[in-house]
């Protein structure tokens, strides 16, 4: 008996496998569009600021004020798209947007240098905050450089500053981006590719006779899944080189734990894809039901913002997201090198919620079935 239920679910992957074979476009989804993907998100999707806008107003024009400007526009952080001796000038390019930072240097800079106690004043476009917030940062480092750099001899600074950034020492935004851009396409791939297979066979009638065929419920679930769960294997492998030989993003760990985590990933993936094949009728529904789960998935995971800048009930209700966890193992094992004894519980969590969502899917899945 137990070789007669091999023997099924051989036969039902091996169908799954030939009507994703027949069918040209779904391979392309498969196979080329998840490459495409990540090559227009790891290059669109950057939190790095390069050539800000900078208005200048300098009041001083001396050797001094000069240098300043210079280390500005040396950065590559800054790029001065225009100048002027008037203070409403500066105001007037930030309302019309047509600088994203102000610089107004005041009279008499060199001399309040040479004293030790200059002041600049720096004017930001607060409508993006995010660049704006990364602006200031990039200018207050500058500055600081500067200022350093100009001490006099009876005024030692109290503190020297030595930084450095581990696991990302450029703090490259794209090392961080890509293996999470990684496990979204993942998802999307495994949860639209289960979601749409189940509503097709409903929709044209033959799930009907699948449920009156030797196959059982178990196998039949099974059969379903099992290939597009070794379909976001492949994808893993293919973004995965892509990532590290197209984009040079490290990758310190062991792949081995990276393929075990992927496997505890794909459960939740394709619960939910199989859970929603059982809210849709046709595939239009289950199309959008996808992408309906798709974006709050995605804003709580801590791709886009930190988790922990969220209000405290999104910070706990994170914990329900498989992306969040699988974000965390995947980036630990990329940049980190992180093992098994760091990376335990996130795990876990995938683990308990796979086997739920699968659970709850499969008893779904039977009675509207039936």
């Amino acid at each position: 008996m137990r070789r007669d239920k091999l023997i099924r679910l051989k036969e039902l992957i091996r169908k799954e496998f030939y009507q994703i074979r027949r069918d040209p476009r779904l391979l392309r989804v498969i196979l080329i569009a998840p490459i495409i993907q990540l090559i227009i998100f790891g290059y669109a999707v950057s939190t790095d600021v390069r050539h800000t806008s900078l208005y200048l107003v300098d009041h001083d024009n001396t050797q001094m004020s000069r240098e300043l400007v210079d280390a500005f526009t040396a950065s590559d952080y800054f790029r001065i798209v225009g100048t002027s001796q008037k203070s409403s000038d500066l105001v007037s390019a930030l309302d019309h947007a047509d600088a994203i930072v102000g610089m107004e240097i005041p009279h008499d800079f060199a001399a309040d240098v040479a004293r030790g106690d200059a002041s600049i004043q720096l004017l930001f476009d607060g409508s993006n905050s995010n660049m704006a917030t990364i602006s200031r940062g990039y200018a207050e480092r500058i500055v600081g450089a500067f200022a350093l750099k100009h001490v006099t001899a009876n005024v030692v600074p109290a503190i020297e500053l030595r930084q450095r950034a581990w696991f990302n020492p450029n703090l490259e935004s794209r090392d961080y981006n890509v293996p999470g851009v990684v496990a979204l396409i993942i998802l999307l791939v495994c949860m639209l590719l289960t979601s749409l297979a189940v509503v097709r066979e409903r929709e044209i009638g033959t799930l009907e006779q699948l449920m009156v065929s030797p196959l059982t419920s178990i196998e039949l679930i099974i059969g379903k899944t099992i290939p597009f769960a070794i379909i976001g294997l492949l994808d893993l492998f293919l973004v995965s080189m892509v990532g590290i030989l197209w984009f040079g993003v490290p990758f310190h760990g062991n792949p081995l734990l990276l393929l075990f985590g992927c496997i505890l990933y794909l459960l939740p993936a394709l619960g939910t894809g199989l859970l929603i094949s059982t809210l849709s009728q046709t595939q239009q529904e289950a199309f959008m039901l996808s992408f309906l789960v798709l974006m709050p998935t995605i804003l709580l995971s801590g791709f886009m913002f930190p988790v922990s800048s969220m209000p405290e009930f999104f910070q706990y209700l994170t914990m329900l997201n498989p992306v969040r966890h699988f974000l965390e193992i995947i980036r630990g094992i990329f940049l980190k090198g992180a093992g098994i004894n760091v990376l335990w519980p996130q795990f876990l969590w995938l683990l308990a919620m796979g086997v739920t969502v699968i659970a709850f899917a499969a008893s779904r899945f039977k009675r509207t079935a039936a």
